[in-house]
C-alpha cells in the first residue's frame, strides 16, 4: 500500500460501499448531540419537523439544519405527505457504517499496520533478550 496516497482516498472492499471520505461525512454527521437525538427519535418512526421540534426545543431552522446534515450523510431520508416533509431513518447506510467500524476495528492481514516492521515491538524485544 502506498502510504502516500491520502487515507481519505483509499476505497475499502467487501459488502459495504463508498470511500473513506463517505465514512467520515457520516461520522461527522454523528457527532452532534442534537442529531443523535433526531436519529434516536427517528427510531420509532417518521416524523415531520414540527414534532422533533416540540421534543428538542428547538427553532424550525435548527432542526432543519441538523436534518439537511443527516440527509446529506445518507443517514435520513424524507418523503412528501402534501406540505409536509417526513423524515425516517436510512437504515442501510447505519448497517453500512456498523460493518465499516468492526471492519476497521478488527484484526485482518491486509491491515495497514502490516505493510511494514513495528520499531516498538523490535525495541521491546532486543531489550528482553
Amino acid at each position: 500500500m502506498d502510504l502516500n496516497v491520502s487515507i481519505c482516498e483509499i476505497k475499502f472492499v467487501g459488502s459495504f460501499g463508498g470511500s473513506m471520505k463517505d465514512k467520515i461525512e457520516v461520522l461527522k454527521a454523528l457527532a452532534d448531540e442534537t442529531r443523535l437525538s433526531i436519529i434516536d427519535m427517528l427510531s420509532c418512526g417518521e416524523m415531520c419537523v414540527f414534532d422533533i421540534m416540540s421534543k428538542l426545543d428547538l427553532t424550525q431552522p435548527t432542526i432543519s439544519h441538523h436534518l439537511k446534515v443527516l440527509q446529506r450523510a445518507g443517514l435520513v431520508d424524507y418523503k412528501k405527505n402534501g406540505k409536509w416533509r417526513i423524515y425516517f431513518i436510512e437504515n442501510a447506510v447505519f448497517n453500512d457504517i456498523s460493518e465499516f467500524l468492526k471492519y476497521i476495528s478488527t484484526s485482518k492481514e491486509d491491515c495497514i499496520c502490516n505493510s511494514s516492521e513495528s520499531l516498538c515491538l523490535n525495541e521491546i524485544t532486543k531489550s528482553v533478550q
